[in-house]
């Protein structure tokens, strides 16, 4: 089964990804992209897709 991660060492808080997937991002208190639904969505692909700094990961769960 696969999930969506973010490396918060490369966002820049450009909003993308919560623009494309709102169920599955939002902004933790220092502005960075946080998960808040790890389930592999067609909009999360998007944001992935569109992450200008590469940090949104969709990956296999261990």
């Amino acid at each position: 089964m696969e999930k969506v991660n973010v490396d918060k060492s490369l966002c820049i808080s450009c909003g993308m990804c919560v623009a494309n997937a709102p169920e599955t991002f939002d902004f933790d208190s220092e502005g960075k992209s946080e998960v808040i639904n790890d389930t592999v969505t067609d909009n999360a692909k998007m944001a992935q897709e569109n992450c200008p700094t590469d940090a949104i990961k969709i990956e296999e769960a261990e």
